[in-house]
């Protein structure tokens, strides 16, 4: 006989946790079934664990380099063993302010494997053994995202990684290191390496890293990372991993042409994109749709079984943590029949372009944070625009903290004056961001965003000087 809730949710990670929270605020009773730790990737395998390590190697970075400040010390080392141990503090610290939310909510936790059913039952294989039966009147998925591991010679070899396992690497062994795939996991892991000495390699098959990115951004992304010693092939792909005298070797081969380059490769982290996890989640009397490997939903996450819903990396085109929990609001919402309090997008008055206000950050050194559009992407849209500029190195904090490279650069419509998109890369950019994102969602124009003062000295001053720098130029 199956327990009855008013939602049932598979899996407890940023989507899984915020919708169990706000379902159990509004009244609702809320099953959350979870098969490993409660946070998921974001928080045991993902955003957490990697910003705690790169934490971790920007401190050491920042001392090897600190004489330029008057700071002296006979020795610098760092003990990877004893940064391993801080990030777990840091995973279970978050995961414990999960939990208490949890316990002041009256959400029932299950630990267990669950497998959907019709009629939106969810059977749960228990972790302390037997089977459980689960009927929502509505069901959530949100099972997240698993790394992929890409099928060539010697992707078995020992010394092959994929994130998950990197980051639970307790030894270092990581003198050098090659990097699969160009995109967000890859850059922040080279940044990482890269700031304890190992000599890092990345791969990217596409022309540029970060290919979703606007062109100026990545290939300034590029030069960045040369500039620190990283090696950066791009339009090439690691066609075989070999053994020899006992470290590996990667073979590189060029995409159009071109002899293969063979480098010493160290270890080799496989950073290659995530695909939705979905393994042994339907039972043989359920189907849903699927596209491209992910659950098929439509404009409110619903799938294409009627009640069920699906959130996150499971589902949606961009794989963020903070996306999923957007997501899991919305659908407790609607499922509450209450207004809405999130958006993922708005279409400004007077514009026939939609502007997505979801922040992309990297924490990469500078960091680098996006949200809205691009000037490319604005004028394929038929916007004519105004874009201001600012170079950090004519930023007060900036010079006082000697990290002068990066830029602001916003994008507003020109002739309303309303900001419709914003690249940074800079310092504290991915902490900045939440200024343009609000901006965008509530529609500010340049001279609405300049009414509040900007601190000195800060980075941020550098949003008001790219204010002014757009509100200087012709429209494009």
């Amino acid at each position: 006989m199956a327990r009855n809730f008013d939602v049932v949710i598979i899996g407890a990670g940023p989507g899984g946790y915020t919708a169990a929270q706000k379902a159990s605020q509004f009244g609702l009773s809320v099953a959350l079934v979870e098969a490993k730790k409660i946070g998921g990737t974001c928080v045991n395998r993902g955003c957490i664990p990697t910003k705690a390590l790169l934490h971790a190697s920007n401190m050491f970075h920042m001392m090897q380099n600190c004489d330029v400040f008057g700071v002296s010390t006979d020795f610098i080392a760092f003990d990877f063993g004893k940064m391993q141990k801080y990030k777990k503090q840091a995973v279970a610290k978050y995961r414990e302010g999960i939990e208490a939310g949890f316990d002041r909510e009256k959400v029932e936790i299950i630990h267990g494997t669950a497998t959907l059913r019709r009629d939106r039952t969810v059977e749960v294989e228990l972790a302390e053994g037997g089977r459980e039966f689960l009927q929502g009147n509505a069901v959530i998925i949100a099972t997240g995202a698993v790394p992929i591991m890409n099928d060539l010679p010697g992707e078995s070899l020992p010394g092959v990684w994929n994130s998950d396992r990197l980051l639970a690497a307790e030894n270092w062994n990581f003198d050098r290191l090659t990097i699969m795939g160009g995109g967000v996991i890859a850059v922040e892991f080279a940044t990482m390496f890269s700031n304890l000495c190992s000599s890092v390699t990345i791969v990217e098959k596409q022309k540029h890293l970060m290919a979703p990115m606007d062109d100026v951004m990545s290939a300034e992304l590029e030069k960045e990372l040369r500039r620190k010693g990283i090696q950066v092939y791009c339009d090439a792909t690691v066609t075989e991993i070999m053994e020899e005298e006992g470290s590996l070797s990667c073979v590189i081969t060029p995409n159009h042409g071109g002899e293969p380059i063979k480098t010493r490769a160290g270890q080799v982290l496989m950073a290659i994109g995530r695909r939705p996890d979905v393994d042994k989640l339907f039972g043989k009397d359920i189907s849903l749709e699927m596209q491209n490997g992910k659950i098929a939903v439509n404009s409110d996450f619903e799938t294409s079984e009627p009640g069920v819903f699906a959130i996150g990396d499971v589902a949606a085109r961009t794989q963020l943590a903070h996306v999923a929990a957007a997501q899991g609001t919305y659908v407790v919402e609607k499922i509450a029949g209450r207004a809405h309090s999130v958006k993922l997008e708005v279409v400004p008055n007077g514009m026939f372009v939609s502007l997505p206000i979801v922040p992309n950050c990297i924490y990469t050194d500078p960091e680098i944070a996006t949200v809205g559009i691009t000037e490319e992407r604005a004028k394929q849209g038929g916007l004519k625009v105004r874009c201001g500029h600012f170079s950090m190195r004519d930023n007060g904090k900036s010079i006082i903290s000697g990290e002068e490279n990066g830029f602001i650069r916003l994008v507003f419509e020109a002739y309303s004056n309303t900001i419709v998109g914003a690249q940074m890369m800079c310092p504290r950019a991915t902490d900045m961001i939440g200024e343009i994102a609000t901006a965008i969602a509530n529609g500010l124009t340049a001279e609405e965003m300049s009414f509040a003062m900007r601190a000195q000295p800060t980075y941020n001053e550098g949003i008001g000087a790219a204010i002014e720098d757009a509100m200087r130029r012709e429209p494009v």
